[in-house]
């Protein structure tokens, strides 16, 4: 495995049981991103699709929050001093590292705490699955500091996860949603105590993590491309990638393991 999964500069990271675990820094301004964390954390996950070593990917809260955003003083003014062309390079960059997310072939889980907003929201919104504590505190603020809501995939995902009025409403006034809206929206997968949010992302996890890898990678790639697709090319999309499956090992220890009336045991091949 790359020694990139275990040294991280701008992010802290660990991997153990196949499960990676990844929180910002900058816990006492509420864990922001800067250029460099965003810049490595596309590398990283560009990176996650190639390592065999790692099955679930946990983005985890740090001192009581998830993420505040681009960094004031680290991204926002310095933005405003750039050029059309360094701006561009900028924003691509922060969309490269969604399509880096979405296409890294692991499921990632997001353990949202406290503060969860800008760029923050969008790392929670391109993750397969969120758990929350019932203090999280969601927002799309772009519009608040004079942009557009359309950032890094917003108006394409948000209403996919929480409907097209519901994802107007946040992306046009900036406003806060609480815990439990997001709950019964469909943003979140469940709530769950401050206190119990780590072990239940790390129970989750260690579920998804037994299970067919390749199955899992295979899930997640049409997960993201049937978006794209009618309804008669995801059946046979769909019928491709499982016939794929039908050929791997793992289908077959399940067999067996099925036959024997006992747990099958994935190795991921």
């Amino acid at each position: 495995m790359s020694a990139t999964f275990h040294e991280t500069t701008h992010f802290y990271s660990s991997v153990e049981n196949g499960i990676a675990t990844l929180h910002l820094k900058g816990a006492e301004r509420k864990n922001p991103l800067t250029f460099e964390s965003y810049a490595e954390l596309r590398d990283w996950f560009q990176a996650l699709k190639y390592s065999s070593g790692i099955k679930v990917v946990v983005f985890a809260s740090h001192g009581g929050n998830f993420c505040s955003g681009g960094d004031v003083y680290d991204i926002i003014a310095p933005l405003t001093k750039m050029d059309m062309k360094e701006l561009l390079a900028f924003t691509r960059m922060t969309g490269d590292l969604v399509k880096a997310i979405i296409s890294c072939g692991k499921p990632l889980i997001a353990a949202v705490d406290g503060v969860c907003v800008g760029a923050g929201a969008i790392l929670a919104m391109a993750s397969d699955m969120r758990l929350a504590s019932e203090r999280a505190k969601t927002a799309f603020l772009f519009t608040r500091v004079g942009l557009a809501g359309c950032d890094m995939g917003a108006c394409a995902m948000l209403p996919r996860l929480i409907g097209q009025g519901r994802a107007a409403e946040l992306l046009y006034t900036g406003r806060t949603m609480s815990a439990e809206e997001g709950l019964s929206w469909g943003f979140y997968n469940r709530l769950v105590s401050a206190e119990e949010l780590s072990g239940e992302a790390l129970r989750l996890a260690e579920k998804i993590a037994a299970g067919p890898g390749f199955g899992h990678m295979m899930t997640k790639t049409m997960l993201g491309q049937e978006w794209s697709m009618s309804l008669e090319q995801a059946i046979e999309a769909e019928a491709q990638a499982q016939a794929i499956c039908m050929q791997s090992a793992d289908f077959e220890r399940a067999f067996k393991a099925f036959v024997a009336k006992e747990i099958p045991v994935f190795k991921g091949d």
